[in-house]
């Protein structure tokens, strides 16, 4: 497999990303603003109109999510940001909906909430790259943990579902179920806090070297 680079979504990579999203037709209808405008808004968008808004939050940042490159071009894409940023994500009863009503203001809740791997990238292992690197890029950011809402039935997926990314690949990484409102649509969370347990004290600490005799 040729090598892969990730990297966020800055300004200087928006053209990457535009070429990445309209080789897919669900993607050029979306441009991953779904859980980042209120429904009422998002209703009254079309795809140009999002295109536009994904670029505004591009341009404003702080990146919305973290691009895989295969030599230079990019292949896959892991939206990833504090839950505060991706709003109806959080509320209603979606199985994404944060557990309690405070976690989807905190910003050091951060959610990944959908994937996008290029047709010849797949199979390659690609979103588990993608959601090792989101995962590292929340704590460098000041992430405490990182939600997730995956698809556990694989065999009933479809094409718009699986954008969640598969549960075997969160699972893989060490995420675990907190609650699951809808049937293979668990909540999952990865913790993403430092261990502070102490080391255990010497017991003895070593002798020191008697002084010489004169």
């Amino acid at each position: 497999m040729t090598a892969l680079a990730i990297h966020p979504l800055t300004p200087d990579r928006w053209d990457d990303f535009v070429a990445l999203f309209e080789t897919d037709s669900i993607c050029r209808m979306c441009w991953c603003v779904h859980h980042r405008l209120p429904a009422a808004i998002r209703r009254q968008t079309d795809p140009k109109s999002r295109k536009s808004a994904m670029a505004k939050i591009v341009k404003k940042g702080p990146p919305p999510g973290l691009l895989a490159y295969r030599r230079d071009e990019a292949v896959g894409w892991l939206a990833i940001a504090p839950r505060p940023a991706t709003p109806d994500w959080n509320t209603g009863r979606k199985a994404s909906a944060a557990e309690l009503p405070e976690h989807g203001e905190d910003a050091s809740i951060w959610a990944a909430s959908c994937f996008f791997i290029r047709k010849d990238a797949r199979g390659e292992g690609l979103s588990a790259m993608l959601l090792k690197a989101g995962a590292d890029y929340a704590k460098h950011n000041g992430a405490a943990s990182l939600e997730a809402c995956p698809m556990a039935h694989e065999e009933k997926r479809s094409t718009t579902g699986m954008f969640v990314g598969p549960k075997r690949v969160f699972d893989r990484a060490g995420f675990e179920t907190v609650l699951e409102r809808k049937p293979g649509r668990p909540l999952m969370r990865l913790s993403l806090k430092t261990s502070t347990k102490k080391k255990p004290a010497a017991v003895k600490k070593a002798a020191q070297p008697k002084a010489r005799s004169r």
